[in-house]
């Protein structure tokens, strides 16, 4: 069964690069840009998350998938040419890029034990490859905590094994979320073995776990981080964060040869935490005045 589904979507993954790609241009070619996610704009694949996200002043946005619940695949309106068509023109009219598509449902559902999973994923792809987008978020969620649940390992190895070739034949790149450390991440990294998944690197992850953010994304290095969550647990805006030294953080990144997008998810001021125009306006400004300050650049 898993062969002739895995056969099915070569077939329309073979369908989808006949597809005119979506042109991003005028984007600036900074070697650091800035996104936000527009499940926490508060408008999951809704259209007024570009114009939200250019009146913040981001470069680009990450799209949902949708929702996922125990259905074999997300609620994902842009496999509708109409509806997709809609999201590529916006961009392109506010001059914004698509870096990725979040598979956020796999935060709360389980990708390593639930009996569903590849068409999901298939799914997801035919969109990336439809949308001309090169990355897939995929968090391993609570259900699939390694740290707290190491008997599953195996089973994450292989389905990511499995995502990996999906992932490898469509020319793009799935990256995962972890609750490891960065040399377990890298060593499950190094068992899937798959140039098609990367880590998803997330700040809150070694800050929350009391671990030096500069060693950990040293540790991982250039080679497996494919995307960045710029981020940190809600509370404080970046700039008012002492767990963070985002200029320290620039530096390592910068001595690592990285380069790439960092996708602000949280940090909310806990004073106003509704108010996502402004916490996202103030927490895009900090890290591109870090970030894509010209004469450091």
């Amino acid at each position: 069964m898993m062969i002739y589904s895995l056969h099915k979507f070569l077939l329309v993954l073979f369908a989808c690069t006949t597809v005119a790609s979506f042109a991003q241009t005028g984007v600036s070619k900074q070697r650091y840009k800035v996104a936000l996610i527009d499940l926490m704009l508060l408008k999951r694949q809704k259209l007024g998350a570009l114009q939200l996200t250019k009146d913040i002043g981001a470069d680009g946005v990450e799209i949902d998938m949708g929702g996922l619940g125990n259905r074999q695949t997300f609620e994902d309106s842009l496999l509708i040419d109409s509806v997709r068509q809609k999201f590529l023109d916006k961009a392109k009219e506010l001059n914004l890029q698509i870096p990725s598509l979040g598979m956020t449902g796999y935060y709360a559902q389980s990708f390593c034990q639930r009996e569903q999973f590849i068409q999901s994923i298939q799914d997801c792809i035919a969109t990336m490859k439809l949308m001309n987008v090169k990355l897939a978020f995929l968090p391993l969620g609570v259900q699939c905590d390694l740290v707290k649940k190491p008997e599953l390992r195996d089973s994450v190895v292989s389905r990511l094994k499995i995502a990996g070739r999906m992932a490898k034949a469509a020319g793009v790149v799935i990256g995962i979320e972890t609750a490891l450390d960065a040399k377990g991440e890298l060593a499950l990294l190094k068992d899937v073995n798959s140039a098609a998944i990367k880590s998803y690197f997330n700040f809150s992850n070694a800050i929350k776990n009391g671990r030096d953010l500069n060693k950990e994304l040293e540790t991982l290095g250039k080679k497996y981080i494919v995307q960045i969550h710029c981020t940190d647990d809600d509370g404080v805006w970046l700039q008012n964060d002492p767990k963070i030294n985002m200029p320290e953080v620039k530096k390592t990144l910068d001595k690592m040869g990285w380069s790439g997008w960092l996708v602000i998810e949280r940090s909310r001021d806990a004073k106003d935490p509704k108010n996502v125009k402004k916490n996202f306006g103030a927490n895009t400004a900090y890290v591109k005045s870090v970030f894509q300050n010209t004469s450091t650049n």
